[in-house]
């Protein structure tokens, strides 16, 4: 502490409180002597080779000390006063003011508060600490005030700010000519400017940022993380746009309520669209948006949208509805009387335990053209279900029920399927005697039309799998598959394709598949990397299946592709299994390079019996030599990705799959190709197997920092040859877009055209522009 000296001067009760004052005294006597003790002791302290009093030379015998406080005149410390901690580099005393004042660097800490600045100057009179000079306050939040001068209290609590910044932890900046800080930790702005921008380059050169908000008066609350703005308008480029009255804005990236930013569009179906939402935020974990819909073409629409996250799961709730009349399927003239329409989207899901959980989705619309119309979603059917699910480490259950809306025009709602229940159980066990592991399989399904086929199914099963690998480094699975059916199945005759039937009433059949695979990996080297060739080889047998005798339910889009040729059952589902002996066999090669990766696959099998089958033609696999399938995939680091899968003819090795996904370029400049040509010659009467050739393409190009063009196209290439049910000559567009975009840290905006092709109803084909546009940290956008 400080030593005695003579003279009257003591501490003053009416400064700071009296534990307060005296430990800032020290502190300052304290860093005074840390900041002389360089060149020698401070003035008013005394060392072994300069007793106290002494005048060091080369300083003024007249200069003031600070006064030393004598220790019975110093109470002891309160535990809920502020401790203030102080560094300088140097510190000086004018005894006429009664004042501190600390120079370079000077650093204040209390707790969870700190304040940096040129100079500090502390008046022991009135208890005032002002700061001035590349001032940075950092409060208890993480928030960093940037000042020219600011004024603290005996209590460390900013006060009178001047030409400040303020950084929020969270995100964003708020710009002031004055300002104020309360004692509860409000912040109050005048003349002030907020964005959620950087303010400077990567390269630490300032720039203006995309967006601002000015506004008259701006209040921050630290308590509730919010900026509430009073007369505040959005400011694009340096452009006033628009007001936004009482706009408040968190500071966490939390919603607040409030309005969102009006969102237009136009397009041919509703003409010129406005709309507008407002968010009520209920609860930290649950909110209801509000929005309403004006069209020039249309009348008016409105929705809600209700969300809500529990303790077990989440789950919300959408809603549309309008009053308007329909169009006839063509298009052009309107149908009935006004009358409601709307949609309703619901979905969830829920953890009960590490075990248990549901899940659910709701799906409907009033009719068969409302989403296209007022351009919601483009599906062409909509599926509801509700599933419960226990998972553990060795089981999985499953109940679910599936009910689906067609919204294609010309299919019959009476007969699209409604499955209720579906329950799937399976147990896996170590096998006994055998070795390898037993999967125990139950299954039941129950399927209503309403104005067609219905069909019940239940099996019993078991399948064993045994792997190891030899002594040679072969891979050898052994697999076995053994299941006893059950259906039951009525109005057989509403089933419009044949093969798909099976018989009315009660039948019964049993499954037995038996079957061993061996892969034999090669490593070697190549082209400076390594490769890996691995031949394959695969015999499956299984006598004689009563397939067509039951109903086909789930097995209808049967294709040899790469991914099912070495398939227990190369057909999809449990209605339908391939019987018969047959060997698979092909080869996967692989290569690895620096930042070059290929891999390929390809295969053909070969049926042992000559009994005719019940794959049908032009599915790769209907006579006893099958047509060759494979995949080739090509990545050049992130850059390039290429995958083309195919299938030849046998015979005269034709293409009847040509199927190529592409992908060039970064994530701001690249270019992607789909394209997929079916030449499969399969009969029309089975309508899940048509054939059809589309192309699709996307691309962006990226230039001057920030903007963009961007593009995309998807067109139906089949022709009436190849599809008999089709009116096209083998070039039909199904959308287009086109548009441009800007994008930086904190904005994001855009125009795009859309051109749809396709009428249906009164969702026809036409135009459609957009504007959106998204803030950082205000979070709106279409």
């Amino acid at each position: 502490m400080l030593p005695a000296r003579t003279g009257s001067q003591q501490a003053r009760a009416r400064r700071l409180p009296e534990w307060a004052a005296s430990a800032l005294a020290i502190a300052l006597s304290l860093t005074a002597v840390n900041a002389a003790a360089q060149d020698g002791a401070a003035p008013g302290m005394a060392t072994p080779e300069r007793p106290q009093g002494d005048t060091p030379e080369g300083e003024p015998a007249d200069r003031p000390a600070i006064p030393p406080l004598q220790a019975e005149t110093t109470p002891a410390p309160r535990e809920d006063d502020r401790r203030v901690d102080f560094e300088a580099a140097t510190v000086a005393y004018d005894q006429n003011s009664d004042a501190v004042t600390a120079t370079g660097d000077v650093v204040l800490r209390s707790e969870d508060r700190s304040v940096r600045a040129d100079t500090v100057t502390w008046n022991r009179t009135t208890g005032e600490i002002v700061a001035s000079g590349n001032v940075r306050f950092v409060d208890e939040d993480g928030n960093q005030l940037y000042t020219s001068r600011i004024e603290l209290t005996d209590e460390f609590e900013a006060g009178a700010m001047e030409d400040l910044l303020l950084a929020l932890r969270e995100g964003g900046r708020l710009a002031a000519v004055s300002g104020s800080r309360l004692a509860d930790g409000t912040v109050e702005l005048a003349t002030a400017a907020y964005t959620g921008c950087d303010v400077v380059t990567a390269e630490g050169c300032p720039k203006d940022p995309s967006w601002r908000i000015t506004a008259d008066r701006v209040i921050y609350s630290p308590s509730d993380k919010t900026v509430r703005f009073r007369g505040a308008y959005l400011e694009l480029f340096g452009a006033r746009l628009l007001p936004l009255p009482g706009l408040v804005v968190r500071t966490d990236g939390r919603p607040s309520s409030g309005f969102l930013v009006p969102e237009v569009q136009f397009s041919r179906n509703n003409g010129f669209e406005i709309s507008g939402s407002y968010f009520l935020k209920m609860a930290p974990n649950k909110d209801l948006t509000l929005s309403a819909y004006a069209f020039t073409e249309a009348p008016p629409m409105a929705s809600a949208q209700w969300r809500h996250l529990t303790d077990q799961g989440a789950y919300q709730i959408t809603g549309y509805a309008t009053v308007s009349r329909r169009l006839d399927q063509v298009g052009v003239s309107a149908v009935g009387e006004d009358e409601f329409r709307g949609y309703l989207f619901a979905n969830g899901r829920f953890q009960f335990d590490p075990n248990w959980s549901t899940n659910f989705s709701v799906r409907r619309a009033t009719d068969r053209t409302f989403l296209r119309r007022y351009d919601i979603s483009r599906d062409d059917r909509l599926r509801s279900m509700v599933e419960v699910e226990r998972i553990d480490g060795d089981s999985y259950l499953a109940i679910a029920g599936y009910a689906t809306q067609t919204l294609r025009i010309g299919v019959p709602q009476g007969q699209v399927p409604i499955a209720l229940p579906l329950i799937d159980y399976r147990k896996r066990i170590d096998a006994p005697l055998v070795g390898g592991k037993l999967e125990l399989i139950a299954n039941t399904l129950a399927i209503h039309r309403r104005d067609g086929q219905d069909t019940q199914r239940a099996f019993l099963g078991g399948k064993w799998d045994f792997r190891r690998v030899t002594a040679w480094g072969q891979m050898l699975t052994l697999t076995a598959l053994l299941r006893g059916d059950v259906y039951h199945s009525d109005e057989n005759g509403l089933t419009a394709t044949a093969i798909y039937r099976g018989n009315p009433g009660w039948q019964t059949r049993g499954v037995a598949i038996a079957a061993a695979d061996m892969e034999w990996p090669f490593v070697g080297a190549l082209f400076g990397g390594t490769q890996v060739l691995t031949p394959r080889v695969q015999l499956v047998v299984s006598p004689p299946i009563r397939n067509l005798a039951v109903p086909n339910e789930d097995a209808r889009a049967i294709d040899l592709e790469d991914s099912n040729l070495f398939a227990l059952n190369r057909f999809p589902g449990h209605d339908r299994v391939e019987d018969r002996p047959r060997v698979t066999y092909g080869f996967d090669w692989q290569l690895n390079l620096p930042d070059w990766r290929i891999d390929t696959t390809i295969g053909q099998s070969y049926r042992l019996s000559n009994r005719e089958s019940i794959l049908p033609d032009g599915t790769g696999l209907s006579e006893r030599l099958s047509d060759f399938v494979g995949r080739t995939q090509v990545r050049f680091r992130d850059f390039v990705k290429f995958t083309h899968r195919f299938r030849l003819d046998k015979d005269g090795l034709a293409v009847r799959r040509n199927e190529l996904d592409a992908t060039v370029g970064s994530s701001r400049t690249y270019a992607e190709v789909g394209y997929l040509r079916l030449n499969r010659d399969i009969s029309p009467l089975i309508e899940d197997l048509r054939d059809r050739e589309e192309l699709r393409f996307a691309g962006r190009v990226a230039f001057a920092n920030y903007w963009s063009v961007f593009g995309s196209g998807v067109f139906n290439l089949t022709d009436r040859f190849e599809d008999p049910t089709l009116n096209s000559d083998g070039f039909d567009p199904v959308r287009t877009r086109l548009g441009v975009a800007y994008q930086d840290d904190c904005l994001e905006l855009g125009l795009t055209w859309r051109r749809d092709f396709v009428d249906q109803g009164d969702a026809r084909r036409g135009n459609a522009f957009q504007l959106y546009f998204a803030l950082n940290n205000l979070g709106f956008r279409r």
